[in-house]
């Protein structure tokens, strides 16, 4: 973060702002009631209290009990924060008073004014939350004074070269785009869909991240989920190769696939996908190599038995942090904040190879059917951000057809993966067999035969090409005659 900028209090508002607010300048946070408006400039001012700087606190609307006892509940520090009451009183609305806050020789005369000016010469604030600033209006007889106040107010806080947060409640009847002119910066805060979104639509000064970012309301106070950004690497993708631990698929990928890519596992229910999967996990595990798996469909231990079971030892690497696996609630999540926590995970547990079981249980737990097509674009973003960081990604998709014509994907996912594997049921002398094969590789060649594919106890054996079959990908297949 750059030493210049000031921190909003929210590590991720900071990382879509490059790395916070400039100093000195006035921000305009917009947004409906209960938006979050409020308690997103109350961790403005917390912030400032982290660096022993000079906070102020002044309201218009709710009352200073009421913002206190809502701040309480995320357990910010309430206590430690200047006030400034000017919310209309009951004796103010019975008598149609009327004042112009910061012409200064007129209104000196005035308790409150007098009250808010000696304040700030008194306490010098570095930094000044003005919740319900857009109230003026109701108080000023026409849009000329209204302008004018508000020059007059950026004019009196510059001496003391403040960071100004002022929140607006604007409406199509009451609309503000005169403060959005005058102002350094504009936070839009929406909530759509039953979900909340930031926005940041001006930043004087500075580049910024574009777009809706969710916005999130946890214990102890606002949590944002940037969306991902794409950006150049000097990743080389050809320099290794990673190993499945299995001698016959290594073969039918020409030696593994490559470090950094991304590669769909595919088939019908119960082929061995996910099996396969937690295979190259493992067997990259000994290779130093950390992963995580995501698991939409399985819960952790029935996928910790499942591959005990067979003889792949997760365990043996959770037990040393090589292997991570986090559950996914559809309760929990939105398709931003599961990106952000991915993206986090890969910098915090320097994560090489991540599971993604399944595509189809993506989709499912961020159900949007009225724009299936953005989904696919985010997850694509996403996977696209994972390989420029060098991250190894693989995905399970689950296909309806348990036999019949051959299908790759049913989401129009498959144009995302570098790599496609593919698990195919066999019917053949009345008996369900299994097999393997490559259907693409970017980066390389590939064996384009199936193999044979059997999960044991023992494992995952993998046999010779099945060249006397003809009639594979159909699922049922018939002996060629020699």
């Amino acid at each position: 973060m750059k030493k210049n900028l000031l921190s909003t209090g929210i590590k991720s508002l900071d990382e879509i702002l490059r790395g916070g607010l400039i100093p000195g300048r006035f921000y305009l946070m917009r947004g409906g009631p209960g938006t979050g408006k409020t308690t997103l400039g109350l961790h403005f001012l917390i912030e400032g209290l982290k660096s022993n700087e000079k906070i102020l606190l002044v309201t218009m609307t709710e009352d200073i009990k009421k913002i206190k006892d809502n701040g309480k509940e995320f357990n910010f520090p309430m206590d430690e924060i200047n006030y400034i009451d000017l919310s209309p009183s009951e004796d103010f609305i019975a008598k149609n008073k009327d004042y112009d806050v910061f012409l200064s020789a007129q209104n000196e005369q005035k308790p409150l004014i007098n009250k808010l000016i000696n304040k700030i010469e008194e306490l010098k604030p570095d930094r000044i939350l003005f919740d319900g600033f857009t109230q003026l209006k109701y108080l000023s007889s026409d849009q000329f004074k209204f302008r004018k106040q508000i020059l007059s107010f950026m004019q009196f806080l510059k001496r003391y070269d403040s960071t100004i947060l002022l929140t607006s409640e604007a409406s199509p009847s009451k609309p503000d785009d005169d403060l959005q002119f005058m102002v350094d910066g504009i936070i839009n805060i929406s909530y759509e869909n039953q979900n909340h979104y930031l926005e940041i639509k001006k930043y004087r000064g500075s580049s910024f991240n574009k777009g809706k970012h969710t916005m999130k309301f946890k214990k102890d106070g606002i949590k944002i989920y940037p969306q991902l950004e794409l950006q150049k690497t000097n990743f080389n993708y050809e320099t290794e190769l990673l190993s499945f631990g299995i001698s016959e698929i290594d073969k039918l990928l020409y030696g593994g696939i490559e470090k950094g890519t991304t590669t769909i596992i595919s088939g019908p229910t119960g082929v061995g996908k996910t099996s396969l999967g937690t295979q190259f996990i493992a067997a990259n595990g000994g290779n130093d190599l950390k992963s995580i798996i995501y698991t939409f469909e399985e819960c952790y231990k029935t996928l910790i038995g499942r591959s005990n079971s067979i003889n792949i030892p997760l365990e043996q690497f959770i037990s040393k942090d090589k292997i991570f696996i986090k559950e996914i609630s559809p309760i929990e999540y939105t398709p931003s904040e599961f990106a952000y926590e991915i993206v986090q995970d890969v910098k915090e547990k320097d994560i090489s190879i991540i599971l993604i079981d399944s595509i189809t249980g993506y989709f499912l737990t961020f159900n949007d059917s009225n724009n299936i097509q953005k989904m696919i674009a985010k997850f694509h973003s996403l996977c696209e951000y994972l390989k420029k960081q060098g991250v190894t990604v693989l995905m399970i998709n689950e296909q309806n057809k348990i036999t019949g014509d051959f299908q790759a994907t049913e989401m129009q996912t498959s144009f995302i993966a570098d790599n496609l594997i593919f698990l195919r049921y066999l019917e053949i002398n009345g008996k369900l067999k299994k097999s393997i094969g490559v259907l693409k590789k970017r980066m390389s060649g590939f064996e384009n035969t199936l193999r044979d594919f059997e999960i044991t106890e023992k494992g995952i054996k993998v046999g010779d090409p099945l060249t006397e079959l003809r009639g594979i990908l159909s699922g049922n297949p018939e002996f060629i005659n020699k």
